[in-house]
C-alpha cells in the first residue's frame, strides 16, 4: 500500500511496526485488559492528528469528559482540538418523552444515530470509540452486535474516516465466536497485555495481531507508559542480513601490549566478547581498557550498568588511572546506569540501537549481563532477545562487550545458571585463587572465533600503577602453591 495512504499513530514505535502507520481509513481494535494504555495510545493518536492540521473526535461511551481531560493533563498534553463528546452515564438524546424504562434496542439505536449526527457535523479524519464493551452490552447478542459493527463500519468508510475501536479484553469461552466475528470485520487488530512480575514494575508488551494487506513487523514487543511520555513501543529487533559490514580490518586494541598479544593483536571489530569471571577479578576494569583505547582513537562507546552508579565506576576507573570523565561530559561517552527492575528487555535493546543508529557507538559495553537477566522473570527469554540484538549491531561492524558474572569465590567451582557462551566470539576468562600470603588474579584467552589466540594463562595484575598482563609463573614442583587455576 502506498505511504500516502497510511496514517501515522503517533506512538514511537508503533508505526515501525506497521511498516509506517496504519492503512486508512479503517476501523481497527484497539483491545486489552483494564490498565494496558488503551486510552493513553488513542489520545496519541488523535493528538497525531490535531499535529497534522486533522478533524479528530473522541466518543466515550465509558469515561467522562473531565475524567479524559484529567488523564492528559497527568502527562503535560492538552486536548485542544480534539472533539470529545461523552455519553458514558446517560442516554445520549433527550428521553422525556420515553418512559423510564427503554429497551437495549432502542437505546442502541440512539446512541448510533447521535454519533453518526456528530460524524457528519464534524467531518472529522480521525475518530476513537470508547468502548466496545457498552455497545456489547446493550446489543445483547451476537448477530445484533455484529449487525451493528458492520453498519458502523460502513457508515465511517463512506465519510473516510480511520478509527480506533477500543475493546476490554474480558473473553470467556462463550464469548470467543462473537469475539472473532468482530475480528473478522476489523481491518487490523492491535492488542496491548499488561503482566505483573513478582517484584518490579508491570511488564507491558503489544502485538498486532492482524493487518489486512500489509506486512508487519510480527510478534511481542514491549511497550512503556510514563508521565510525560505515554505510550512508547520497542518494536522487536530483526537482524537485517543485508546490512552487514565485514569483521576484516584494523584490530581493536586495549593497549595493554602482552593481552593484546594474547588475542593475536586485538579484538575484531563486528564481533562480541564475554569478559567472565567470578566478582572481583577485574571484568569491568578490563572493558574500561577497551573504552578507554576505543575515545582515545575517537570512536564513540556506549556503555551501560545495571550494578553499578556512574560516579562509581568512574571512581573506580580513576583510581587505576583510566580516565574517563572528560570524555562523558564531551559526548563521546555514553554512559548510562539502569535499576534493571525497570526497563524491560525490548526497551533496553532500543536504546542500545539507539547508541549505534544515531549516535555511531563502535563499541558497546554493558555491565553486567548477569545483573540484567537476574532481575527478570524470563531470563531465558531475554537471552534471546540479546542475541537477535548482538546480530544486529555486530553485523553494523560494533565490537561488543558482555560482562558476564560467575558464581564462586576462592576455592570454589565458578559457574552461570544459564549458558551464555555461545553468544562470544571471544571469550576472556579471569580467575583469582590464593597464592601463599597474597590472592592472584590470571586471564586466558579460551576463545577466539577470528584469527590466532594464545591459549596460555597470564597473570592479570591490578595494582596503583594500573593494570599488567604478565606471563604466569608457577612454583616448582613440590612447593606449596595454594589453589592453582583450573582448565
Amino acid at each position: 500500500m502506498e505511504d500516502s495512504n497510511r496514517v501515522s499513530t503517533g506512538v514511537p514505535g508503533l508505526d515501525t511496526i506497521l511498516g509506517g502507520g496504519l492503512p486508512g481509513p479503517r476501523l481497527y481494535l484497539l483491545r486489552g485488559a483494564a490498565g494496558t494504555g488503551k486510552t493513553t495510545l488513542a489520545l496519541q493518536f488523535l493528538m497525531e492528528g490535531v499535529r497534522q492540521g486533522e478533524a479528530v473526535l473522541y466518543v466515550s461511551l465509558a469515561q467522562s469528559e473531565d475524567e479524559l481531560r484529567q488523564m492528559a493533563a497527568s502527562h503535560g498534553w492538552s486536548l485542544d482540538g480534539i472533539a470529545i463528546v461523552s455519553l458514558a452515564g446517560e442516554d445520549p438524546t433527550d428521553m422525556t418523552e420515553q418512559t423510564i424504562f427503554q429497551s437495549a434496542d432502542l437505546r442502541l439505536d440512539r446512541t448510533r444515530d447521535t454519533i453518526q449526527n456528530i460524524v457528519k457535523d464534524i467531518q472529522p479524519r480521525r475518530v476513537v470509540y470508547d468502548s466496545l464493551l457498552e455497545v456489547r452490552l446493550l446489543a445483547a447478542d451476537a448477530m445484533r452486535l455484529r449487525r451493528e459493527i458492520l453498519g458502523f463500519k460502513s457508515f465511517l468508510g463512506t465519510q473516510g474516516v480511520t478509527t480506533l475501536l477500543l475493546d476490554t479484553e474480558h473473553l470467556s469461552s462463550a464469548d470467543t465466536g462473537a469475539e472473532d466475528q468482530l475480528e473478522n470485520i476489523a481491518h487490523g487488530l492491535i492488542r496491548l497485555e499488561r503482566q505483573l512480575p513478582a517484584y518490579g514494575i508491570a511488564r507491558r508488551r503489544v502485538e498486532v495481531k492482524k493487518m489486512r494487506g500489509t506486512p508487519i513487523n510480527d510478534g511481542y514487543h514491549d511497550l512503556s507508559i510514563r508521565q510525560g511520555e505515554g505510550v512508547t513501543i520497542y518494536p522487536r529487533i530483526v537482524p537485517n542480513t543485508r546490512h552487514e559490514e565485514g569483521i576484516d580490518g584494523e584490530l581493536i586494541k586495549c593497549n595493554i601490549e602482552n593481552l593484546d598479544g594474547m588475542l593475536g593483536g586485538g579484538l575484531d571489530a563486528g564481533t562480541t566478547a564475554l569478559l567472565m569471571g567470578q566478582s572481583g577479578t577485574g571484568k569491568s576494569t578490563l572493558a574500561s581498557l577497551y573504552i578507554r583505547a576505543a575515545l582515545e582513537r575517537g570512536e564513540r562507546v556506549g556503555m551501560f550498568l545495571f550494578e553499578e552508579r556512574q560516579e562509581t565506576f568512574f571512581r573506580r576507573s580513576e583510581g587505576l588511572g583510566i580516565k574517563l570523565r572528560e570524555y562523558y561530559d564531551a559526548g563521546q561517552l555514553m554512559l548510562r546506569d539502569f535499576n534493571p527492575t525497570e526497563v524491560s528487555p525490548g526497551e533496553f535493546a532500543g536504546i542500545v540501537r539507539e547508541s549505534v543508529e544515531e549516535h555511531n557507538a563502535r563499541v558497546i559495553a554493558i555491565d553486567s549481563f548477569t545483573g540484567y537477566l537476574s532481575a527478570l522473570p524470563e531470563s531465558q527469554e531475554a537471552i534471546t532477545q540479546m542475541h537477535s540484538l548482538l546480530k544486529y549491531i555486530t553485523r553494523r561492524g560494533v565490537l561488543t562487550m558482555l560482562i558476564v558474572a560467575q558464581h564462586g569465590l576462592l576455592g570454589y567451582e565458578a559457574h552461570t545458571d544459564l549458558d551464555m557462551s555461545f553468544l562470544g566470539d571471544s571469550v576472556l576468562l579471569l580467575r583469582m585463587f590464593e597464592w601463599p600470603g597474597v590472592v592472584r588474579r590470571t586471564i586466558t584467552v579460551v576463545k577466539k572465533r577470528h584469527g590466532p589466540h594464545d591459549l596460555d594463562v597470564h597473570e592479570y595484575i591490578i595494582g596503583s600503577e594500573g593494570v599488567k598482563v604478565e606471563p604466569f609463573n608457577q612454583p616448582p614442583p613440590g612447593e606449596s602453591g595454594g589453589y592453582y587455576p583450573k582448565g
